[in-house]
């Protein structure tokens, strides 16, 4: 049985909420569309919007440019591994295309493999690939699961990127989708990925089985790890993530979400195949 969630962190959550209005919109463009978009106001979509970098995108809803205010803007996953040029990048749960596309422009000279199951997330992703004019992106309609084949993928907020594999899905919004699934050591095989600079993860609970699941061969060519977690959705907790990676040489830090006691990010460095001097600290 899945635990219960223990909900949002209260007045930290809002804090949080209100600290992100000028990030917001100081980083986008049109601002006006933007906040009307926040406030559930009649505007025409989808949006494009124009971030600080430069980089295009077109979001439908609230949860689409509040994602890209958290990778783009924020840049929550570049906290512990600022992006290089030349850089082998795993983006295991692409979904719209926002890491992945802001990825391949900080890393010329290097590819971004991108795999994102839902049939509606991957034509959007598509579509900012091409939008952005990026080339060092190879994109993959699949999940990335512990074992290959097909899986059921579902939601249940009916926002397209929170759809996911893990857990039961008994309190699913919207149909469930069949998508084709493969692993990250036939993925790696398949693209001739002999090293990894950076895997990044945020599939909605999935990152259990497939951390959980990596043989050691596989994780001693990965350099760096940066995952969202998302505790209760199965019986696992990020805990084991961090006993996991650091039993087989990696050091980790968690940083909580400020919103929701579910989330965070984990950042994992591989000792093996970078300079690091130190260990992090949880």
């Amino acid at each position: 049985m899945t635990p219960e969630r223990t909900g949002s962190r209260g007045l930290s959550r809002w804090a949080y909420y209100l600290s992100s209005i000028p990030t917001l919109l100081g980083g986008m463009r049109p601002r006006g569309a933007v906040v009307r978009l926040f406030l559930g106001l009649p505007v025409r979509k989808p949006i494009d919007i124009t971030l600080s970098s430069g980089l295009r995108f077109r979001v439908a809803t609230p949860m689409d440019a509040w994602v890209l205010k958290e990778t783009c803007l924020d840049r929550d996953y570049e906290k512990d591994a600022p992006l290089q040029p030349g850089w082998t990048i795993v983006d295991v749960g692409a979904a719209i295309g926002d890491f992945t596309v802001h990825a391949a422009r900080l890393c010329p000279g290097g590819v971004v493999h991108a795999y994102e199951p839902l049939p509606e997330n991957f034509r959007r992703l598509e579509e900012h690939v091409r939008l952005n004019g990026v080339a060092n992106v190879r994109a993959a309609q699949e999940a990335i699961a512990s074992t290959p084949g097909t899986l059921t993928l579902y939601t249940v907020t009916g926002l397209t990127g929170q759809h996911r594999t893990a857990g039961d899905g008994q309190s699913a919004s919207e149909p469930a989708v069949r998508v084709p699934a493969t692993t990250l050591s036939r993925a790696f095989a398949d693209r001739g990925i002999a090293r990894c600079d950076l895997l990044k993860i945020d599939c909605e609970g999935a990152e259990f089985e497939i951390v959980l699941g990596l043989e050691p061969a596989v994780l001693g060519r990965i350099a760096r790890i940066v995952l969202e977690y998302h505790d209760h959705v199965t019986e696992h907790t990020h805990e084991e993530l961090v006993q996991f990676l650091e039993r087989h040489g990696f050091d980790v830090r968690v940083r909580p979400n400020p919103a929701w006691k579910e989330l965070g990010f984990l950042y994992a460095e591989n000792r093996a195949l970078t300079t690091a001097t130190s260990p992090r600290t949880r």
